[in-house]
């Protein structure tokens, strides 16, 4: 499922985030804990260049802990720090404050030798729609200051906030980029809710699901929906979702199927998944 768009917003957002990028002291990257790679706007990666960033990633509470703590490893060989955070529940943000003050430590003691008191860090948050900034955002000023909402797309201007630390924060739009080649990241895309649900063809990201829980959370699968072996091992995937569309009782209705499946995922119906491995980004 290669996808092509780019809509007019997103374009301006991609300039105004390039144009003022000379304002800030760090970037904080906001990723889904669930695609520390997929969620990842290569064209971001190339704005921010030799700019101090961290990676958040968030909504660690719907992701595999384990995959969690290997994406931090894999961040910090990169020479890259990064943090997870549950913004949802308000937890992991103190980490966020102390990782922007460890990144900035010599800049902010350049200040205080020069005599400025009181420095407000300006950092600015980027991130591709759905990954949670706008949350973030609010977590971090204290009050409901910028718009959030589960779908992509809520956020369209930019916005300084002053946070109840030393931190002035600058809110992004979410920017997807201009088209996305390799379908798999199209099917992880679709299947944390990044991309509109009427982009794509919904059996074809539930295909893409099944196959790979089957290879990576096969107990989770058969356990979630009552498969034996038999049924797993003697159909391709795409017979095995002709199964289920029959097993749910939704008789041939393989688009009703296709969604409840995407929905299980992402209500955690098969707990916590995470759809990027380390090192094996396209091999599922």
């Amino acid at each position: 499922m290669a996808l092509q768009w780019y809509p007019g917003h997103m374009n301006k957002a991609k300039n105004q985030v390039q144009d003022r990028l000379k304002l800030v002291d760090i970037v904080l990257e906001i990723v889904d804990a669930r695609l520390p790679f997929s969620s990842r706007n290569p064209v971001l990666e190339q704005i921010i260049d030799q700019k101090k960033h961290i990676i958040i990633l968030n909504k660690s509470d719907l992701a595999d802990p384990k995959l969690t703590s290997d994406w931090k490893l894999s961040f910090e060989q990169e020479g890259i720090r990064s943090v997870e955070l549950d913004a949802k529940h308000n937890k992991g943000l103190g980490k966020i404050n102390d990782l922007i003050h460890s990144e900035l430590a010599d800049k902010i003691e350049k200040y205080e030798n020069n005599g400025v008191k009181n420095y407000r860090i300006k950092a600015m948050c980027i991130g591709i729609p759905n990954v949670g900034k706008s949350t973030i955002l609010n977590r971090i000023v204290g009050k409901n200051v910028a718009v959030t909402g589960n779908k992509p797309g809520v956020t369209k201007n930019q916005n300084w906030l002053k946070t109840k630390y030393d931190i002035d924060l600058l809110d992004t739009p979410g920017i997807l980029w201009p088209k996305i080649d390799d379908p798999k990241v199209g099917m992880k895309l679709a299947l944390s809710g990044a991309i509109k649900d009427k982009i794509y063809a919904p059996d074809d990201v539930a295909i893409y699901a099944l196959n790979f829980l089957e290879a990576h959370y096969l107990e989770r699968l058969q356990e979630t929906y009552g498969l034996d072996k038999s049924d797993l091992f003697d159909h391709t995937t795409p017979e095995l979702l002709m199964h289920l569309t029959e097993k749910l009782g939704y008789k041939e209705d393989y688009e009703r199927a296709s969604r409840r499946i995407i929905e299980d995922v992402r209500k955690l119906k098969l707990g916590r998944v995470t759809f990027d491995v380390p090192g094996e980004f396209y091999e599922e």
